[in-house]
């Protein structure tokens, strides 16, 4: 039995809304993985009328496909699509037997009028919790046009396909054989890419908003329903809705919420915003900000939004350390989501560089599953809080190197060691290693503003309490702006004091 007795109930409600019948055709040798995806096939026959299983040879073993009675959809799982998987197996099973999904008919339109054919095939890790968004939305497309196909490859399943393509972070997407993205990427992002996102000029068309919202994380997010309880004109326009919160994996500190995943988090919210007259226009990347009879919020596809006040919530990201090798091994070796990426260095040698409470988190996260691992800490002690710092100590296969500077990630192809200084004695040392986790804090995203609007040297935004920058009218919310704490729960007042301060300022003028 694959299937414990709580998801077998689970997996029995939604069984029952499956339209018409499902074909599952399954690929299997003799070896354990064959076994326990026969297993699991078979579960699902035994769960509902509706699904049926046929053996046959698909381009891999063991893998299984989902199809319509007479049709094959393109959606195939090449390893078990369980732990974050599971939902993308229930909702391949969903939508193929004939269930509407939850899109939009506007971006079914787009999917369904894409020509020529396009095979995408995704590696990705049971444990990786931003794979299951790039597989639905793949899966989706195959599904709703016959010239797409998509493959979800397990990488403990297949590790010599993993190995022989270098492939060191998932989600890693192919298309047509050729690398495609890595990293969570949403199907708006995904349709850009192939050339069938939102046409620029009709974009541009739309009217003069009251409030428009730049950046869709927390702030962004509660900026837009704060503005659209007012009754104004209220829009969003964002690179990634949820932003860096869709790559955590464990809140805590939420309060009213004792743990709630990141993914969960976003979903909440963009349920909460769908509630309210709000124009979303996802995966937008801004790249300029004018002031002119309107503020002016040029886009990367060349649109221009207007509206009559600007709320800029556009986050943070990851920093980086600054060294030789960082650019070059960027997922050939160098990662920056343990959860994600964790699973494909098992029994290898890797660093974590930040002993902040994220790399911490980090190297004990990672001990459970590499062979050992190096916490590299810039400062003569660790900044990480005591709770975690007790654990770290306890674990056999770690090793603390403290008051020491990152010099140098080494590599051909990929990572094969790091090199640091010791601050107190200037000896510099090497380590080999297979990969390196960085987790040394964030910058902000304002790169893209230029000299508009007033920063600190670190690139934070400057507001006063009201939220407000130094141009009127264009008001800032959450990480990108010098609000001491980066925290979800701070990002989402500072979204609310925005739009209440973009509200009075409406009033006035």
């Amino acid at each position: 039995m694959i299937l414990d007795a709580a998801i077998k109930t689970q997996l029995n409600q939604y069984l029952q809304l499956l339209e018409s019948d499902v074909l599952l055709k399954v690929s299997v040798g003799t070896d354990d993985v064959s076994n326990e995806m026969l297993a699991l096939v078979d579960e699902l026959a035994a769960m509902s009328s509706k699904i049926t299983v046929e053996k046959t040879r698909l381009t891999r073993t063991p893998s299984f496909s989902v199809n319509r009675m007479g049709e094959d959809t393109g959606i195939t799982f090449a390893g078990i699509p369980l732990g974050h998987e599971f939902t993308s197996l229930v909702l391949a099973l969903l939508q193929v037997s004939g269930r509407a999904p939850k899109v939009e008919q506007t971006v079914v339109d787009q999917i369904k009028n894409i020509k020529d054919e396009y095979h995408f095939e995704t590696y990705i890790s049971l444990s990786c919790h931003n794979c299951p968004d790039v597989v639905q939305a793949l899966n989706l497309m195959s599904m709703l046009n016959p010239g797409i196909t998509h493959t979800m490859i397990d990488g403990g399943a297949f590790k010599e396909e993993v190995e022989s393509k270098s492939i060191m972070a998932v989600p890693s997407v192919f298309l047509n054989g050729e690398f495609f993205s890595n990293g969570r990427v949403t199907l708006g992002e995904i349709l850009s890419k192939m050339g069938s996102g939102l046409d620029p000029s009709e974009l541009s068309n739309k009217d003069p908003y009251d409030v428009l919202v730049v950046g869709g994380g927390p702030s962004g997010a509660s900026a837009a329903i704060y503005a659209a309880r007012k009754g104004i004109r209220t829009g969003i326009v964002a690179e990634r809705f949820g932003g860096q919160v869709m790559d955590t994996l464990g809140i805590e500190n939420f309060i009213g919420i004792k743990h709630i995943e990141g993914p969960k988090l976003v979903a909440n919210l963009e349920e909460h915003a769908k509630a309210y007259d709000i124009d979303l226009l996802n995966s937008q990347r801004a790249k300029g900000l004018t002031k002119k009879e309107f503020i002016e919020v040029e886009l990367e596809n060349g649109a221009v939004l207007k509206s009559k006040t600007v709320i800029i919530s556009t986050g943070a990201r990851w920093r980086n350390v600054g060294v030789p090798g960082e650019t070059a091994f960027k997922n050939k070796g160098i990662a920056y989501c343990p959860h994600c990426d964790g699973p494909l260095f098992k029994g290898k040698d890797v660093a974590v560089i930040g002993g902040g409470n994220s790399g911490i988190e980090a190297a004990i996260d990672l001990a459970g599953i590499v062979r050992h691992v190096t916490v590299l800490e810039f400062m003569p002690e660790l900044k990480a809080d005591a709770v975690l710092q007790n654990r770290l100590y306890s674990l056999p296969n770690v090793t603390v190197l403290k008051n020491v500077q990152t010099k140098e990630i080494t590599g051909t192809d990929k990572v094969n060691g790091i090199t640091y200084v010791e601050r107190d004695t200037g000896a510099i040392q090497h380590i080999e290693l297979q990969g390196v986790f960085i987790l040394i804090g964030l910058v902000p995203n304002t790169d893209w503003l230029g000299e508009t609007i007033q920063r600190t040297p670190f690139g934070e935004i400057v507001v006063d309490n009201h939220g407000a920058t130094n141009i009127p009218g264009v008001f800032a919310a959450g990480d990108c702006t010098n609000s001491p704490y980066k925290q979800i729960i701070i990002s989402m007042g500072s979204g609310a004091t925005a739009a209440l301060g973009a509200f009075d300022y409406l009033i006035r003028n």
